[in-house]
Order: structure tokens, then C-alpha cells, then sequence
């Protein structure tokens, strides 16, 4: 039965003591609280957080949260693709989903890095041109929320799961984390770190493909020999520190695998890429990205539509999108850069990592 939710504004641009604003709103019942947080000048990362109806906690084991970063090219919009098409409440169609993680944990779903989704700058200085950069940005917003929106957070044991691009940064924010924890500056319980299918090494990953499809049948021997020769040459220019170079270099090792594939993107289904520019921009310089892949569900319209009015405080010309050609541009200088030392990191400092690999894995197997 559908239902009229009034929404309460708990906090509208609210300063605090350390320069952070904060936009605030929440459900009537508190369940969904959803909101800004400016994590630098001109930066303003988006959130929402659901608490569990099944939530059961006690001394021994304390109900954990779980905060999700999307995946894909340089991170995305897990408030999006993350909540409605994978493990929120809500299924893409505003249906309930039966194997929601909210079974599990509550759930927190974030607009990372600036610029995707809902999150915005107020122009380009503002966003992120490292993962070090996007990591504390993330940071920032924990302390925030901990300290300030979200009290449960500091007794709820923290998990960062990220997929691809979002494994990578989880393990960045999770080091951060950590970090900061262990400095007494952030009240929280870091519970551990998931990383599936996470580009921490492309370089390393990109010497796979060509004998991983030859042995699917995808790629004949001579199409093997041209993928290895330009997999070999991505490893040597982020080896030399070439990391703008090696991203155009993989970028090209993408689109001969499309060409010489029949444009498989996932051999265990036959689907193709599509080389469907997730911004619609078809042009030379779009298409020069990796910012190409399969997309298997459209939610802009929804995003942009009915879930924009429920929230209310996004503004008004903003226009959801699951990932930003300028947000690629602005970091695309550390897309390449291998983060194997950072998962290292977090296991001296005593985090629990969990590493998934595999093809068709769904959030739903939870």
C-alpha cells in the first residue's frame, strides 16, 4: 500500500566546530536518514542510511553496518545502482526486495567519489584528483556522521565493501580509517574491509585476459598474441610510474579485446560491452575513457524522477548519473595506480580484509 511519508529536517547547514555543513533529513519513523556532508570547500558528498528492522544487538555481538561503494570505473553512485538494483529495501522497480542486506546489517550507501550520483562540487577544483584525496573525503564523512548524525555508528562495528574501482578505494578508506581510529580521531569500530573483484593491480590483471579468454574459446591465437604484446606494455608503463599513459594503453586493451571478442564483456553469459558511454557522449574524447561498459538496468529515471522528490534537499538542477566523465578526468592520473601496498597495510594494522574473486558474483548471496 503506498504510503505518504512527511519528512523532518533535523539539520539544514549546520557549521561545525571543524568547518563541515551538513543537510539532513529523515523518515518520519527514522528509519531512512539521507543527507550532505561537505568534506571540503566547494565539496559535498551525499548519503543514505537505513537502520534495520531487524536490528538485534547485544554486548557480544554488536549489529554491524555496512557501508557500500559502488564499483566500476572510478568509483559511483551507490545511493543509486548499489541501493535499487542490488541490496537496498527497494528493488529498481520501488518493489521490496526479499534479499535486501538489511537482513544482515544496516545499510549505508554513499555517493563516492565527489561528483557521481547525487554528490557534487561546486566546480571542478573541488573534486578529488587522488585516491588518497577521495579516501580522506570519506574519512570525513564518517567522522561527521559518527560524531554528530548517527550515534548507533560509533557501538556498530563498521564494514567498507567496494567492488572493482570501489574495492580499490575500500581498501584506501579503510586504511584512512584505520588511521585515524588508532589516532583517537574518529569514535568508531572499524569491522573490516571487503574487496571483490578489486582493481588494486590493472596492470596485474590485464596480463590475465588474453589466456582467460583463449581458454573460454573467446579469443583465437593470434588475437592472444596482440592482447598479451599490449597487456606487457600496460605493465611496463605503470611499472615506469606511467599512470596516464597506462590508462590510455588499457583503455586500448579494452576496446582490441572488444574487437577481437565479438564485444564480450561476461563469457560465462555471452553479454557484449555495448561501449555504451555511460554519459551518452559518443564523442572522441569520451570514447578515449574507459568509462565504457554493460548496463544491464537504467535507473536514472527513477533517480532523477520520483527518488529526487522523496529526498527533497538535492538541488535543483542536479541530474543523477551512476558515473562522471569529469570525475574520470580529474583522477584518471591514479586510475592505474596499484594500491597492493595498501592491502598490505591494513593487515599490519591488525583489519580483517576479505578478498572475493569470480564472474556473475551477485550482493544478493549474502
Amino acid at each position: 500500500m503506498a504510503a505518504i511519508v512527511a519528512f523532518l529536517t533535523v539539520l539544514i547547514c549546520l557549521l561545525l566546530a571543524d568547518g563541515a555543513a551538513l543537510v539532513t533529513k529523515r523518515t518520519d519513523d527514522k528509519s531512512e536518514i539521507w543527507g550532505y556532508v561537505s568534506v571540503r570547500p566547494r565539496a559535498h558528498i551525499f548519503w543514505w542510511h537505513y537502520t534495520s528492522p531487524h536490528r538485534v544487538s547485544s554486548p557480544t555481538r554488536p549489529w554491524p553496518t555496512i557501508l557500500l561503494l559502488q564499483g566500476s570505473q572510478l568509483g559511483g553512485s551507490s545511493v543509486g545502482n548499489g541501493n535499487f538494483a542490488e541490496i537496498g529495501p527497494l528493488d529498481e522497480e520501488l518493489k521490496p526486495r526479499n534479499s535486501t542486506w538489511l537482513h544482515k546489517a544496516d545499510l549505508l550507501f554513499v555517493d563516492h567519489p565527489v561528483g557521481v550520483g547525487y554528490s557534487y562540487a561546486d566546480d571542478r577544483s573541488g573534486l578529488a584528483t587522488t585516491d588518497v584525496q577521495a579516501a580522506a573525503d570519506a574519512t570525513e564523512l564518517d567522522k561527521a556522521l559518527a560524531s554528530r548524525i548517527l550515534p548507533d555508528l560509533k557501538s556498530s562495528p563498521l564494514f567498507i565493501v567496494g567492488r572493482a574501482y570501489g574495492g580499490k578505494l575500500a581498501a584506501m578508506i579503510g586504511a584512512s580509517l584505520a588511521k585515524a581510529i588508532r589516532a583517537g580521531d574518529i569514535n568508531l569500530t572499524l569491522g573490516g574491509v571487503v574487496i571483490g573483484n578489486g582493481w588494486i593491480s590493472l596492470a596485474d590483471f590485464s596480463l590475465t585476459y588474453a589466456r582467460m579468454l583463449s581458454d573460454v574459446s573467446w579469443l583465437d591465437g593470434n588475437a592472444v598474441d596482440d592482447v598479451n604484446k599490449m597487456a606487457g606494455k600496460v605493465k611496463e608503463q605503470t611499472a615506469a610510474g606511467q599512470f596516464a599513459t597506462s590508462l590510455q594503453t588499457f583503455t586500448d586493451l579494452l576496446y582490441l579485446i572488444d574487437s577481437k571478442s565479438d564485444s564480450v564483456f561476461n563469457y560465462m553469459t555471452g553479454t557484449g560491452m555495448g561501449m555504451m558511454l555511460i554519459t551518452g557522449d559518443n564523442t572522441p574524447k569520451a570514447r578515449s575513457s574507459p568509462l565504457t561498459m554493460y548496463l544491464g538496468r537504467d535507473i536514472s529515471t527513477i533517480m532523477n524522477g520520483v527518488i529526487k522528490r522523496k529526498l527533497k534537499i538535492i538541488p535543483k538542477d542536479l541530474v543523477w548519473q551512476q558515473w562522471s566523465l569529469d570525475v574520470y578526468e580529474a583522477m584518471k592520473n591514479d586510475f592505474m595506480r596499484p594500491a597492493i601496498n595498501v592491502v598490505d597495510e591494513l593487515l599490519s594494522l591488525g583489519v580483517n580484509v576479505t578478498l572475493y574473486n569470480g564472474q556473475e558474483l551477485k550482493f544478493e548471496l549474502l
